[in-house]
């Protein structure tokens, strides 16, 4: 298979991957605290890749600060207040939520590296952004004005991590192996996770509380959602030259809705399905340049 069409099905299985783990993880943290499950995840994701990718793992010096900082948006920030988000929202929220990201390269596109904005694609922007900030505001929407909106802000807040990694990783990944990168990530990630899950573990004790719906999120979160998606994810971006892997995100609200609404119960609202609608017809509008804007560009700033 050329490499072109492994990097594609790589990022196809990274996002199924991660698309199916916001419904598990939120049916995890119903047992075990974020911190903790964050902790666990990426500490137990490095051990597995130290096995496997030992002799790859050097970095050099000059790309420290910029795996740390790949490390802190992709990992820490996002995962960090995706979790967060998880305990107050609906699990269905989170992917759509996501479809900012690829919106919020472009916009910086515009201002950072000064394109000329096309009207057709801010018109699909515009759209999307809608559809968008429907979802955000369906509590107040809807009547319930409750902690849903503010697991939204903070699944929003996620995506602005997501961004940075896109944006930082296309720095570094071309001179070193995906699971490398990877590795570094959860290490790095690990350790800004202890003090959070330190303070967590003075009310929960994992040998008592613990039952199969934290396990369940151990076990997706460091052989699936960790070592193997986000392995993928960077072999992807590494390999799909000139291509935003944006585009690839759009498959998350599909592995989602088919995962929670059996898994959690949860309903596709009226509210719900008018924003996701609009989410995809401003993408549609925008013919999916949105979605191979090449994000790779803002390495020359």
């Amino acid at each position: 298979m050329p490499r072109h069409r492994k990097a594609i099905l790589a990022l196809i299985l990274a996002n199924l991957i991660w698309g199916a783990a916001s419904p598990i993880f939120k049916f995890s943290l119903q047992n075990i605290p974020p911190f903790t499950l964050a902790f666990i995840r990426f500490y137990g994701a490095a051990i597995l890749l130290l096995i496997m990718t030992y002799p790859y793992i050097k970095i050099s010096r000059k790309d420290w600060f910029k795996l740390i900082m790949v490390s802190l948006s992709g990992v820490t920030l996002n995962i960090s207040f995706f979790f967060l988000g998880l305990r107050l929202a609906p699990s269905i929220n989170a992917p759509i939520i996501s479809t900012l990201g690829p919106i919020i390269i472009y916009i910086l596109s515009v201002y950072l590296l000064h394109e000329k904005p096309k009207l057709k694609i801010l018109a699909g922007i515009t759209i999307s952004l809608a559809g968008v900030f429907i979802i955000l505001g369906q509590p107040l929407i809807e009547g319930m004005a409750d902690g849903e909106i503010i697991g939204n802000l903070f699944l929003l807040i996620a995506v602005l991590g997501t961004v940075g990694h896109a944006i930082i990783s296309k720095e570094i990944h071309t001179n070193y192996s995906a699971s490398a990168i990877t590795f570094w990530m959860c290490v790095i990630g690990t350790v800004t996770f202890i003090p959070f899950a330190s303070y967590e573990l003075l009310t929960f004790d994992p040998l008592k509380s613990l039952d199969y719906r934290g396990i369940i999120g151990i076990i997706y979160g460091i052989f699936f959602s960790s070592a193997a998606a986000y392995t993928l994810y960077e072999y992807g971006v590494r390999n799909l030259k000139g291509q935003d892997s944006g585009i690839f995100t759009y498959i998350d609200p599909i592995a989602a809705i088919v995962v929670a609404l059996p898994l959690l119960g949860e309903k596709i609202t009226p509210v719900y399905f008018f924003g996701a609608l609009l989410v995809f017809a401003g993408i549609v509008f925008a013919e999916g340049k949105i979605k191979h804007h090449p994000h790779h560009r803002f390495h020359n700033r």
